[in-house]
Formats: C-alpha cells, sequence, structure tokens
C-alpha cells in the first residue's frame, strides 16, 4: 500500500475527527502514512489531533497523525491535500441564509446568493493555498471539499498549476434517497449522475435490472403523501431523469421560498445549536479507553460515505475504480465545453483522475445546466481576481437571482455582513 503524506487543511473543524475515523477505517490502505492537520484555532486543531491519535491507537491503525496551525509548514512535501473549511464558520452561513430571505429570495450554503458570497470567500482562501502548494509540494493534488466544490474547482483549474478534484457524495446518494422516499429500495438502485456539483442528473437509472422511472412513475400515481417526496418524484418522472435533491430550489422555488420563510431558524442556526453538543463528545471521546464516535454526537464522517477517502485511496493505490467526481470536462460531456468544471464519472488510478466520455446531459434540463455552467464560470472569475462590478455580473446570472436590483441590494448587505473575509476588490 502506498505510503502518503496528505495536509487535511481544516483539521480543526467539526467535521474533522469523523473524516479523520474515514481514514483509521481504511488504516490498510493507507498504513505508514501520515496525515498533518492543519487550522487556525489552535485549542480545537490540538483536541481533534490528540482524540485522532487515540482512535488510531486504538483501532491498531499504522497512521501518523500530526497538526499544526502552520499551513506551509503543513504543506511541505505532501502527495495529496485534503481541502475541507468554512471562513467565516456556520456564523457567515447564516448571513447567508438569513439576507437573502429578508429580500424574497433562497439563501443557501451552494445555491443562489449564499453560495455565491460562499465561493468569494472560500476562494480567497483556495488561492493562498494552491500559491504555497506551488512553493512547497507542486506535484501534490488537491482534493477538495470546500464548498461550492464546483466553482472552488473551477477558479483553481484556470488559473492554478496544481491538479485540483472536487468531491461530493451527492451522485452517489441522491438516486437511493429519491427511491427511499417512493417507498423503495435504495440498495436496489444503480444509476449515472452527471451534470455539474448539487445539480446532477441521471443518464441511466435502473431498480433491480429494471428501469426505474416506470417505477417511479407507478409510485407518482399510487400516491405519496409526504408533498416533499411528491415533487421529487414528479420532477424525475417528468424530466424523465432522476434529479440531485437540490433542484428543488429552482424547479419548486415558490415552495421552497415560503417553506425556508416560514421555518423559525436557518440550517445554520440549527447547526449552530449543536456545535457545544459535537465538543463534548469529542471531549468525552477523548477521556474514553476506546473512542468510538457516535453519528448523532458527530458531524459528518462517521459510518457514512467519505468519498474523498476512497478517491485517494484510488489514486495512490492505483486501483482503476470509477468515482463520480468534479474534474475539468476535456470534452467528456458534449453539452459543457472543455475548459468547464462538470460533475462526470471517472476513471481514477495512479495516473490521476480523468473523466469518461459519452455522456449527455438529459435535453429538458440543458437549459437550466447551461445558465448555471456559465454562472460557475462567472463567480470563478470574480472570486479569484474579479471586482465588485463583476462580481455584480456574475451574482446576477445566478437563476435564484436574475434581477439587477436584487442582485446590487443583496450584493451590499452579504459584502458588508462578510467585510472581514473578503479581499478589498470587492468589498
Amino acid at each position: 500500500m502506498a505510503q502518503v503524506k496528505i495536509a487535511y487543511i481544516g483539521g480543526g473543524s467539526t467535521r474533522a475527527p469523523g473524516t479523520v475515523a474515514s481514514f483509521i477505517r481504511q488504516a490498510a490502505n493507507f498504513s505508514g502514512s501520515e496525515i498533518v492537520l492543519q487550522d487556525l484555532d489552535g485549542d480545537r486543531l490540538d483536541l481533534v489531533c490528540r482524540l485522532s491519535r487515540k482512535m488510531a491507537h486504538a483501532q491498531g491503525a499504522h497512521i501518523k497523525i500530526t497538526a499544526t496551525t502552520d499551513r506551509k509548514a503543513a504543506l511541505d512535501g505532501c502527495d495529496g491535500v485534503l481541502s475541507s473549511y468554512r471562513p467565516g464558520g456556520f456564523e457567515a452561513r447564516y448571513q447567508d441564509e438569513r439576507i437573502p430571505l429578508n429580500h424574497g429570495a433562497i439563501g443557501q450554503e451552494t445555491q443562489g446568493a449564499g453560495g455565491f458570497f460562499m465561493a468569494l470567500r472560500a476562494i480567497h482562501i483556495a488561492r493562498g493555498l494552491v500559491e504555497d502548494m506551488e512553493a512547497v509540494c507542486p506535484d501534490a493534488t488537491l482534493f477538495n471539499y470546500t464548498n461550492p466544490v464546483n466553482i472552488v474547482a473551477q477558479a483553481v483549474a484556470d488559473h492554478s498549476p496544481i491538479k485540483v478534484v472536487s468531491l461530493c457524495e451527492g451522485p452517489i446518494v441522491f438516486p437511493g434517497e429519491l427511491a427511499e422516499l417512493a417507498g423503495m429500495d435504495p440498495t436496489k438502485v444503480r444509476a449515472v449522475m452527471l451534470g455539474l456539483n448539487h445539480a446532477c442528473w441521471s443518464a441511466e437509472a435502473e431498480y433491480d435490472g429494471q428501469p426505474l422511472i416506470p417505477l417511479l412513475a407507478q409510485k407518482l400515481e399510487d400516491g405519496i403523501a409526504d408533498d416533499w417526496a411528491r415533487r421529487w418524484v414528479d420532477l424525475a418522472v417528468t424530466m424523465n431523469s432522476l434529479p440531485a435533491s437540490y433542484m428543488k430550489y429552482y424547479y419548486f422555488e415558490r415552495e421552497m421560498l415560503a417553506e425556508l420563510s416560514a421555518q423559525p431558524t436557518t440550517r445554520a442556526q440549527d447547526i449552530l445549536a449543536d456545535v457545544p453538543s459535537y465538543w463534548q463528545h469529542y471531549r468525552e471521546q477523548l477521556e474514553a479507553k476506546n473512542p468510538t464516535l457516535e453519528p448523532e454526537l458527530s458531524r459528518g464522517g462517521i459510518f457514512e460515505l467519505e468519498v474523498a477517502v476512497d478517491v485517494m485511496d484510488a489514486v495512490f493505490n492505483d486501483r482503476g475504480e470509477v468515482w463520480p467526481t468534479n474534474v475539468v470536462n476535456g470534452g467528456a460531456i458534449a453539452d459543457f465545453g472543455a475548459s468547464q468544471v462538470v460533475e462526470v464519472p471517472c476513471l481514477v488510478n495512479r495516473q490521476g483522475v480523468r473523466p469518461i466520455a459519452g455522456y449527455r446531459v438529459p435535453p429538458p434540463v440543458r437549459g437550466l445546466l447551461s445558465a448555471l455552467g456559465e454562472y460557475q464560470q462567472l463567480a470563478a472569475d470574480a472570486a479569484w481576481d474579479g471586482t465588485r462590478q463583476g462580481a455584480i455580473q456574475a451574482l446576477t446570472s445566478n437563476p435564484l437571482v436574475r434581477t439587477l436590483p436584487l442582485a446590487q441590494t443583496l450584493y451590499g448587505e452579504l459584502a458588508r455582513a462578510h467585510r472581514a473575509h473578503l479581499p478589498e476588490r470587492l468589498r
């Protein structure tokens, strides 16, 4: 098995213990490797490091785990870099959600104006990250988990020689989730999803060897009680393709806006309310003889699919496996330009992560995906080295914003709210 050095940027986050636990579960595939946790919060970084070491020791994992607040030191000599950070924390995400809602628009971590400002903050950090990588580990691959993963990857791919691949579990889990909502067994679903991140659709979909869409149509005709489940199944049947769950914000925009506006808290507030219990659980497990992370008391990566770890294993151990990832298209999907970052099945081995050609986006959704692709490019350009004017142009192009007065209002308020996390040119 490959012995590699991996830097985990954001290694002091609430998600970090679960991600390290995923490495530990695959310890045989990374035996003799080193994981360097890097974060700006030294206290939380120290807690995660000590807990990770104890979990590794308890499970007999031969993985060295270290920590530092110095990013360049963490990157030195790395083979891979896992990027999973959140500039401004969940407090910033709350602003991304609440400010658009105050103006009758959807704000979400990756969608609409909220997703746009997450991209601006994330790419501001990513630019410095890849500059450091160019200096101390130019041959390393950036495995990006930072949202919005497609826009971050687009910016890096356009402006840096660093190899970049962005990861998301969505294409793997969306089909099963949809089938389960329709009362079907999610383990019997096989689907190929492609398009853009959080905007992927199925090119193929089967259930126990049979075409899935007709079976969903029958379930819809028989009746589905839950409103959201019925909408998602109806969208799949109408478009003859399984959608990412995030498509609800576009095809049911009014309904989603009403639902989000009626809720007393945003998703960020709900997470913030749980954050103290996460850290309490980690502190308790640090004192346990055999630390075990409970899914309901941890955030991310616990007993869940952690596709970044699987893709790293496939690269460094030359597996020759197929995984859905976000990479430069290179002509693989005819509906997008060659330089566009797309979400597509890829062959993953020691040579890297290469998109498999020959797929097409379903015709009924090409218009929306084309618009989202243009927005993705404009947002990446504005975030990397653009101006306030270019950023407002990008925001106006977002299908959940559309009008110039709304874009100008949202940009003004969100830029003020996130001033500390934006470069001067975008304030």
